[in-house]
């Protein structure tokens, strides 16, 4: 099945038994538990020898829709649908090292937070973490057979710099050290590429962006293959980061047009990128379709012809000044921290997704003050090149 049909169709409409109407779309479920009418039955769904529901922190039928119809865009095992992309992303790396050593090799251009995560909050708790070029096989390589970690974590397109590390190399390396493989699939979605047919072993994204993709619902995903799923699901119950139901139902909602929306905005993006590499007031444009992108072999190998993300980052002629100024003059363009919603939107990284690093952290993963970064919508091409033209002209 395709993913355009998957997005469409998987975990709707299940049957009620002979005669029953069955909703077209999964609706609303807002019970906090559930009842059987023998106490028996009640025993063997804790148990988990029976499908069934007991308690809402565990799962309920909305969210069990939702996580059926993600591991199927994804070509999981199973899937856990959370609050947020960094809940999420916390969940997916506590899996990976519950039964390994404490220990992370990590992608040294991640989402500002991201990095908060390993260093503020996991690190006091023992867990080391250490950052490499993920674009540079050899040195993963020798960083994974140095540090012998329990998890290599990486993003399929970094944030916001747009380098592409070989998943499916990367993958063979930790499969060879018992590690586990996360990545990071929120820029590209498995629209474009599904990491775990790569060889990786749990897939995290902002449901926020893309897959919900109308600025609506806060939410994160874990996709996980068969080895993962027992362990994230048993960690689940004791946190208790389950998405709400009703967060649940508009993802899903979302998700019913995020191929058509992928296609639109991808095409979008292109023609962007090559409106702002011949415009004067750009001094570099970095984007995924470029022939001479550092990675271009990667891209070209891993991504589908034609279709390269929408994520574009930019350097202007000048720096924050002129950032601010430009931000400022955008009428079309949302000048807003997110991505991947139905509307271009724009931000800058030294006030936003990189924040909390330092100048000189945020100088050696190349972000300039004239950074800015674009997610590109599905609006008319000629009207957001109009924007931005207008923006960057002054």
């Amino acid at each position: 099945m395709k993913i355009n049909t998957k997005a469409v169709h998987v975990g709707d409409r299940k049957p009620q038994g002979p005669n029953v109407a069955v909703p077209v779309t999964t609706p609303i479920y807002t019970a906090s538990s559930y009842a059987y009418e023998s106490l028996e039955t009640t025993d063997k769904v804790f148990a988990g020898e029976v499908d069934g529901y007991a308690y809402a922190r565990y799962d309920n039928p909305t969210n069990h829709a939702l996580d059926e119809l993600c591991a199927a865009l994804e070509n999981g095992h199973g899937a856990l649908t959370c609050g947020s992309g960094m809940s999420a992303l916390e969940m997916a790396i506590k899996t990976a090292l519950i039964d390994r050593r404490k220990k992370v090799v990590a992608a040294n251009a991640l989402y500002g937070a991201t990095i908060n995560l390993l260093l503020k909050v996991l690190e006091p708790f023992g867990v080391e973490t250490t950052f490499v070029d993920i674009c540079d096989t050899e040195k993963v390589a020798a960083a994974i057979a140095e540090e012998q970690p329990g998890a290599v974590l990486m993003e399929t397109v970094s944030n916001p710099l747009l380098r592409v590390g070989a998943i499916d190399k990367i993958a063979a390396l930790t499969r060879q050290a018992n590690a586990a493989l996360i990545v990071d699939n929120t820029f590209t979605t498995p629209a474009l590429v599904r990491p775990l047919e790569l060889g990786a072993n749990l897939v995290v994204h902002s449901l926020t962006k893309y897959l919900a993709g109308h600025g609506d619902v806060m939410g994160g995903l874990i996709v996980s293959d068969e080895q993962h799923f027992n362990a994230l699901r048993t960690l689940s119950k004791t946190y208790g980061p389950i998405l709400g139901p009703f967060e649940a139902y508009l993802t899903m909602r979302g998700i019913k047009t995020f191929p058509l929306r992928m296609e639109r905005q991808c095409a979008n993006a292109i023609a962007v990128a090559k409106f702002l590499r011949a415009h004067s007031h750009v001094d570099r444009v970095y984007f995924t379709d470029d022939p001479a992108h550092p990675d271009a072999a990667t891209i070209a190998r891993l991504f589908p012809q034609g279709q390269y993300g929408a994520m574009i980052s930019f350097d202007l002629k000048g720096g924050r000044d002129e950032a601010f100024a430009f931000m400022n003059r955008l009428k079309l363009v949302v000048k807003a921290t997110s991505l991947g919603d139905v509307h271009s939107m724009m931000l800058y990284p030294p006030i936003s997704s990189h924040r909390d690093l330092s100048p000189k952290q945020r100088e050696r993963m190349g972000i300039k003050d004239s950074l800015v970064r674009l997610s590109v919508g599905i609006e008319a091409v000629e009207d957001i090149c109009a924007d931005l033209d207008q923006a960057l002209r002054g």
